[in-house]
């Protein structure tokens, strides 16, 4: 009952909230399309595995939940709610039409302005969610609005609470060579998370095989990302997220200054640092045109 009233919450949410709409100058229209939920126990072992895959620093749910002063509760009565949160049809056609500057491929504007108003929509809609669970009788965290949320800059690029992998363990997808999460609506879509006391539904995964999503990883089809990313960031052995955050970083050079009237500044810790203010625009052109970008390509 409390997973369909929580749906419930979110469609309305996707609906009617006006941070999920494109500047006028762009259409106006929604640039998420419908919410996808699902729902992991707080004591999966699942999250213990993320330290050697992710990070050692990697939260579980109950040191997530504890280091922000939540009450002490064995970690079998938390959940952790994943939620996918799809692009529109018009974005996902937007961006197959990305832009030339001399030798640097940029995004399409609209995919550029969707992907950096979608970081205050999706913050807006873990508080709400949060307030749903208050008003339930039960407490609720979102990992990156946590002060103890963190980007970390080691021998490679990872956070202390990787919303792909919370996702993976709530049975919404499975990863990619690509490096995104395929869920069943696709990889071209955002994410996010809240750790709550409020006993919801669990969602099982259909398996523990990190990969069975991707049609490269199942029988050696599906090549499409590595053609599609100008960074040459992706390649059979998997991605290289130095490359990746380069071109990413080229990107944001061209393409803030061109919209900077239209973005939204976004505020992040980088090892345990706070940074100054940035405009993230993104790049994502694996995650356009190829098998994937829309639904689960094994279910075809």
């Amino acid at each position: 009952m409390l997973n369909s009233r929580l749906l419930e919450l979110l469609k309305q949410q996707f609906d009617e909230n006006k941070l999920n709409r494109l500047p006028e100058r762009f259409g106006g229209a929604k640039f998420f399309s419908f919410p996808l939920i699902g729902v992991a126990k707080g004591n999966d072992p699942i999250f213990l595995k993320f330290k050697e895959v992710v990070g050692p620093e990697h939260y579980t749910p109950i040191e997530m939940w504890n280091i922000n002063g939540y009450n002490n509760l064995p970690s079998d009565q938390l959940r952790v709610v994943s939620i996918v949160f799809p692009y529109t049809r018009k974005i996902r056609e937007e961006g197959l039409k990305p832009i030339k500057l001399k030798s640097l491929l940029i995004p399409s504007e609209f995919h550029s302005i969707a992907r950096n108003h979608a970081n205050e929509f999706i913050a807006d809609t873990m508080k709400k969610v949060i307030l749903f669970f208050n008003k339930e009788g039960f407490d609720g965290i979102a990992g990156v609005l946590s002060d103890y949320f963190t980007v970390l800059t080691k021998e490679n690029l990872y956070s202390n609470w990787s919303e792909r992998h919370i996702a993976f363990a709530a049975g919404l997808g499975t990863f990619s060579l690509h490096e995104g999460l395929i869920t069943e609506v696709g990889c071209n879509v955002r994410l996010g998370s809240i750790i709550t006391d409020c006993p919801l539904n669990i969602t099982l995964r259909k398996n523990d095989e990190s990969y069975s999503n991707c049609l490269f990883y199942v029988d050696g089809s599906c090549k499409e990302c590595i053609e599609k990313c100008p960074a040459n960031a992706i390649t059979e052995e998997g991605h290289d997220k130095v490359l990746c955050n380069n071109y990413r970083l080229n990107v944001s050079r061209k393409m803030v200054p061109r919209l900077q009237a239209f973005l939204k500044p976004h505020f992040r810790k980088i090892n345990n640092q706070w940074r100054e203010e940035s405009y993230p625009v993104g790049c994502a052109f694996c995650q356009f045109g190829v098998a994937c970008m829309d639904k689960n390509p094994t279910k075809v």
